[in-house]
């Protein structure tokens, strides 16, 4: 009597299952809606469904590559003005033969070494006393030093030389093998020259974001530009920042690999991008259903707000042609790469619980 129970039990339930999966779509797993739901819905989700094809591909395919520039960043000299914490290193030099305070130029004058400037732009020296530098130039001081041995040493001759310029100096942070503090004592540097002494970026340079500050302003780039021709001179005492660049997209649905991933190059197309997360996954994808979730930002012209509106792009990749159209089609940051489930795949879902439940009822048949 148990056994008879436990069949009818068995094959009531395999006839149940069936109906419970095609009555309630949502007990069965998916990772987003089906071709047709994104087909037909545009209208009610408030999205604009762009047909992929070779009339309509024009607005959004891959700009051309840019011609390069020939241009070069020669550094120009710029005036270096001290500030505390510059270190100095001060040469006097006495033509007087007999009584003279300082050394003779032939023997090297006497040298004062490692004279820094405090917190209030001070420094001193002896027959000097404490005088205030700050902003001024080396030549400036050197005049300066002079003025005041006069009476003191008859002809005397000064030199003032950067030892330590932390006003001359460029400071690199963020995504660099070796972020620090680097001298300009050897000569200005430009953008490459300060990166270069940081060990160059550790991410790809189109993921790459450099940010220059100089105290009266901020500006940035994309590393790529500047190995295109943009590289040119940093002010003294400028800070310059790498940081990433917000260049992502997300794979979702039967792809090879989904998830969160950086852009693969600055102009990647829709066949790169899908190479990129190992093209789609030939058990679950179906090829007629690859779709990339995009929303723009357009600025009304009258009263100058932002407004969004969303974009959903088709692809039929089941068609020869639309490897070219992928080829073309550029993907943009923060864009959603999306291909559905084949409708055999989703008919698997269903079956594999039913044959599942109908080997158990042979099994428990056996018993």
């Amino acid at each position: 009597m148990d056994a008879l129970f436990s069949r009818f039990y068995v094959r009531a339930l395999a006839l149940c299952i069936p109906l419970l999966l095609a009555g309630c779509g949502s007990l069965l797993s998916s990772a987003g809606p089906s071709r047709h739901a994104v087909a037909n819905n545009a209208e009610n989700q408030g999205y604009t469904l762009i047909d992929l094809s070779a009339q309509t591909i024009g607005p959004y395919m891959r700009p051309p590559e840019s011609v390069l520039s020939s241009a070069v960043a020669l550094p120009s000299v710029p005036d270096i003005r001290l500030v505390p914490g510059d270190v100095l290193r001060v040469m006097v030099a006495d033509s007087a033969i007999d009584g003279a305070v300082f050394a003779p130029l032939a023997s090297g004058g006497t040298v004062f070494e490692n004279v820094r400037i405090d917190s209030k732009g001070t420094i001193s020296l002896p027959y000097i006393g404490r005088e205030k530098i700050s902003a001024k130039t080396p030549n400036e001081v050197e005049g300066l030093i002079r003025k005041k041995l006069k009476g003191i040493a008859s002809d005397p001759q000064v030199q003032v030389s950067l030892t330590g310029d932390l006003s001359g100096s460029v400071l690199v942070v963020g995504a660099v093998k070796a972020p620090g503090r680097f001298s300009a004592l050897e000569g200005p540097l430009t953008l490459l020259d300060a990166i270069n002494r940081a060990g160059g970026p550790v991410l790809e340079p189109h993921l790459i974001r450099v940010v220059v500050r100089t105290g009266n302003k901020s500006y940035q780039f994309n590393y790529e530009d500047l190995l295109s021709g943009k590289n040119h001179v940093l002010p003294p005492g400028a800070e310059v920042v790498l940081e990433r660049a917000r260049k992502r997209f997300v794979a979702m649905g039967a792809v090879g690999d989904p998830g969160l991933h950086d852009l693969p190059s600055s102009n990647p197309s829709l066949l790169e991008v899908l190479g990129s997360v190992k093209g789609l996954n030939e058990a679950k994808a179906d090829a007629a259903g690859v779709f990339v979730f995009r929303l723009v930002e357009d600025k009304a012209s009258t009263t100058g707000e932002t407004r969004a509106h969303a974009q959903v792009f088709r692809l039929n990749l089941k068609e020869p042609a639309a490897m070219f159209l992928a080829r073309q089609f550029l993907v943009n940051p923060e864009d959603a790469i999306y291909v559905t489930n084949a409708a055999v795949y989703e008919w698997q879902k269903i079956i594999s619980p039913i044959v599942q439940v109908l080997m158990l009822g042979r099994t428990i048949e056996g018993l």
